[in-house]
């Protein structure tokens, strides 16, 4: 059958982007459709607003903290609404950056919601379609329960556009998203209070950056709220009232939802075209991300494996060489090993964490792992005096001397952690770290400096 094209791509987010490029390239005739905004969540209402945000937010400690090196600043006031259309001006810029790496490779694209009507056809904007290969990369979308006055909650999507800032914040949730809002509605002013339905935050993080992070959240004047639950929210005329499971209530102007995200499957024909889904509407993939449907695969948030966005444009990467590069032939096949994937949380003192947490290594390994901590002041507030710690964990497998997970909080731990990453993907032993000069004056020469271990797991 002659189709019109060799590639359909529903999703023009980092993955999708990045799978349309690279199969153009390859010499594929591909399509690429978008219902939302080109660059998907990271770009839009993402890691890089967020970012921006938290760069924002950290100013008025920097300011405090001048003080220490001599300077006298005087703080002026807080302008949200600049901050904001700042942001959204940024984010315009890099939304025509990703029309013209689309364009440039000679991707078709369409502005609109694309739908399968079966495993070869696609009506998008009431146009049908044809194409030999699809792919979905449609991303996921943020999830608020069911409860009485949920509708007086926004999401992560709406935080980034608000009219005005608030004077109170409530954050109910208890992930990465969670905590960063957190940091970013405190730096900014607002009075913070984070609601977690379980014991302590940042579930699947290594425990000891889990305590450490509450630790310093707290000093930073967010007040945490663990093993509480909102039973319902009513609008006072302009103020939100949360009503807590244990009586207690709760005024704000704002209340943020940050409790999980699902994958944007729903309304995009995966039932017409056979597809099928896990009970969270995941795409059920093979490890070379083909789904159930021979010419269909799915790449991304919306597999729900790890919602990253460098994994979704690695996956992207495979798939395109997969399907017109070396792999076309049904060898030499690539997919992405998951193993020691770096991530940062740039909650404030911000996290970078790779490999296996002290819990999972305890699983693997249980009584076979040396565990080096160190805790100290950063070098800049040996002067400011504020009382914020920094924190390094290794883990290192006693029988091989392997370095297994390597943990941080504190300034710039993602910028270090990416480093530590290639380590770990390279194997790297204990004796290989102790063997390496550090640069000295710096953070990252701990990880080059613990000597001793200060326990045994």
């Amino acid at each position: 059958m002659n189709y019109d094209f060799d590639l359909f791509v529903i999703g023009a987010g980092s993955g999708g982007v990045r799978a349309s490029r690279i199969s153009a390239n390859l010499g594929a005739r591909v399509g690429c459709a978008e219902s939302t905004y080109l660059g998907g969540t990271c770009v839009n209402v993402g890691c890089v607003p967020k970012k921006l945000f938290v760069y924002g937010s950290h100013f008025h400690e920097d300011f405090e903290d001048a003080a220490g090196f001599g300077w006298t600043v005087t703080p002026g006031e807080f302008d949200w609404v600049q901050l904001r259309d700042n942001k959204t001006r940024e984010i315009e810029r890099l939304n025509g950056i990703y029309r013209n790496l689309l364009d440039n490779a000679g991707v078709t694209l369409y502005e609109g919601h694309a739908e399968l009507l079966d495993a070869h056809t696609i009506r998008v904007n009431g146009e049908t379609l044809t194409s030999e290969n699809i792919l979905i990369a449609s991303g996921s979308w943020p999830v608020v329960p069911e409860f009485p006055g949920r509708e007086h909650a926004i999401t992560s999507n709406e935080a980034f556009y608000l009219e005005r800032f608030p004077d109170r914040a409530v954050v109910v949730g208890g992930g990465y998203i969670a905590v960063e809002f957190a940091g970013i509605f405190a730096g900014l002013g607002a009075e913070t209070t984070l609601i977690y339905r379980g014991p302590l935050f940042l579930r699947g993080f290594d425990p000891s950056i889990r305590t450490f992070v509450a630790d310093e959240l707290k000093k930073k004047g967010v007040d945490l709220r663990f093993e509480t639950t909102v039973d319902e929210i009513i609008d006072t005329g302009g103020r939100k009232r949360l009503t807590c499971h244990d009586g207690t209530e709760i005024d704000a102007d704002l209340v943020l939802y940050a409790t999980g995200r699902k994958p944007n499957s729903e309304g995009i024909g995966l039932e017409a075209a056979g597809v099928q889904t896990a009970d969270n509407g995941a795409v059920l993939v093979d490890e070379h991300y083909r789904t159930n449907v021979e010419n269909i695969y799915a790449i991304g948030d919306v597999i729900d494996r790890v919602q990253l966005t460098p994994v979704a444009i690695e996956e992207g990467m495979c798939l395109a060489h997969n399907l017109f590069g070396s792999g076309s032939g049904g060898e030499d096949l690539r997919c992405l090993n998951y193993e020691n994937i770096a991530t940062a949380v740039f909650c404030q003192p911000n996290i970078g964490t790779v490999g296996l947490t002290e819990d999972e290594a305890v699983e693997r390994f249980s009584g076979d792992i040396d565990v080096y901590e160190s805790s100290y002041t950063p070098m800049k507030h040996t002067l400011t005096g504020r009382d914020e710690k920094s924190y390094m964990k290794m883990l290192v497998q006693r029988s091989t001397d392997r370095v297994l997970g390597i943990h941080m909080v504190g300034p710039d731990a993602g910028e270090i952690i990416q480093g530590m990453s290639v380590a770990l993907t390279a194997e790297a032993t204990k004796t290989q770290f102790d063997a390496t000069v550090g640069i000295h004056p710096t953070a990252a020469e701990e990880l080059v400096t613990l000597r001793e271990p200060s326990r045994v797991a």
